[in-house]
């Protein structure tokens, strides 16, 4: 039993910071003022990313994209996760639904 248990522990201690580094990336928005910060995203082409969409305001926004098809109520005072990709390398619009006017950004995978 002993002779199968090194192995196995060494295997595992290998693998766990290979696992750990794999991580998805992970970027934010923030509404403030009915406008996103920053208003252009640079993340990557070719990867699954998570986008955090926190919403500072004191009324509901929708994250909004046509372009890579995602839809998603942020409450005021909350924060949201849309997971995003992989998207080809382009610019890829979103926008704020309830506040058409000035909730607009873009994010350029590269």
């Amino acid at each position: 039993m002993k002779s199968l248990l090194l192995p196995l522990l060494l295997t595992l201690a290998v693998a766990l910071p290979c696992a750990a580094s794999d991580a998805m990336p992970e970027y934010t928005l923030v509404i403030r003022n009915h406008a996103y910060q920053p208003a252009t995203l640079q993340v990557p082409a070719g990867t699954k990313f998570k986008l955090l969409v926190r919403n500072e305001d004191s009324t509901p926004s929708e994250f909004e994209s046509n372009d890579f098809n995602r839809e998603q109520i942020v409450l005021p005072g909350s924060t949201s996760t849309v997971y995003v990709g992989p998207l080809d390398k382009g610019r890829y619009a979103f926008f704020d639904d309830f506040h058409r006017a000035t909730g607009n950004g873009v994010l350029v995978a590269e």
